[in-house]
């Protein structure tokens, strides 16, 4: 059967203040009616029932917001890591979990805080990548958008040739990393796609590419597999995992393995990586404002505005400008500063405000 892991250890930081370290990206609501990470759960749940087959890996700092936006999930499909070890270590932890319940288990691992539209688009996608994953157990299947700019805050997937028996699948002829504007729009002209971060495969499969190629981290999952269901599940849990080495999927095993392909995504994609995404995900005003929130203004154009509906945020000849306004803390900037939230971010911490962080 598929099951949804949804990975939830983000920090989000380019969405501070809104998002902080406490109630990251995931949890925002940014685009639609719900948070980022209920949209991820909801999206899935016509092909993995929430209660059933859902799961989620998130940090020990956020499991309380999680388990509260997710009131579907079952507490104990909520794998709680003790600290920050990359996705290889968080895919794993899930895999060695599904497997102790369901032996032929095919994971959708997702990110938890990227859109995507329209939903049938993208749970189409799923089943003919799970279709691939039957016909060819061996295979690791990933998910690559098909650009519509030179974006270079992405990595790049070079597709091969077409996979037999399968609809718009290719291997993968190589991964490439986030490139310079020159290279990004080379990328694009060669037809390359956007790394989406989205995957689907057998678990057990996984756990053998995981072995192969990182057997540091499956030594340590098998300890902690053998306890599942088990009262001594959480304190081995919190023994084993930090000592696991801190790398990701892609580096432990996509770029390492020969039966990686990839699906050309019909559907539309962002993974929000920060305040820019805003106007593209969202409507905009007469004025070129795009306003999440109360906002009443006169001679602001182009601007982005985040506040709450209990907060009114007023401007006065702004234009081109990032305001985001929270309870805790009040961000004013150019659009084209926003990627300086991070420098800001180490000011304020260097500076003794850590409690605002």
């Amino acid at each position: 059967m598929l099951h949804t892991v949804v990975m939830a250890g983000g920090s989000g930081t380019r969405f501070w203040p809104a998002s902080r370290r406490a109630h990251p990206k995931q949890f925002l609501t940014l685009f639609g009616e719900q948070s980022l990470i209920q949209q991820t759960v909801s999206r899935c749940a016509p092909i993995a029932p929430p209660a059933e087959r859902a799961w989620v890996v998130t940090g020990s700092a956020h499991a309380v917001e999680t388990a509260r936006q997710l009131p579907q999930i079952p507490s104990q499909r909520v794998l709680v890591e003790p600290c920050a070890r990359n996705t290889a270590p968080c895919v794993g932890l899930a895999a060695a979990c599904l497997l102790a319940e369901d032996p032929d288990a095919v994971m959708l691992v997702t990110p938890a805080d990227h859109v995507i539209t329209p939903n049938e688009e993208f749970v189409a996608a799923v089943e003919r990548a799970v279709s691939t994953v039957e016909q060819s157990p061996s295979k690791l299947c990933t998910f690559g958008v098909v650009p519509d700019r030179p974006a270079t805050g992405y990595g790049y997937i070079e597709p091969g040739q077409p996979v037999a028996r399968a609809d718009r699948v290719f291997s993968v002829k190589q991964f490439r990393e986030k490139p310079d504007l020159k290279t990004a729009e080379q990328f694009v002209a060669d037809g390359l796609f956007w790394n989406s971060g989205i995957f689907v495969w057998r678990a057990d499969t996984i756990l053998k590419c995981l072995e192969e190629f990182e057997p540091r981290i499956t030594e340590h999952l098998t300890t902690i597999r053998e306890t599942w269901g088990t009262p001594e599940f959480g304190a081995t849990l919190e023994k084993e995992f930090p000592q696991m080495p801190s790398i990701s999927i892609d580096y432990a095993v996509l770029e390492r393995s020969s039966e990686v392909c990839v699906l050309a995504a019909p559907f539309q994609w962002d993974d929000v990586g920060s305040w820019s995404a805003l106007p593209r995900l969202n409507p905009q005003e007469e004025s070129g404002n795009t306003v999440l929130g109360r906002h009443c203004g006169i001679e602001t154009k182009n601007c982005t505005i985040f506040s709450s509906d209990n907060h009114l945020v007023t401007t006065i000849g702004l234009e081109d400008c990032l305001v985001v306004h929270t309870p805790a803390a009040t961000l004013v900037a150019k659009l084209d500063d926003d990627a300086q939230i991070k420098a800001l971010l180490a000011k304020i911490e260097s500076g003794g405000l850590g409690e605002f962080l």
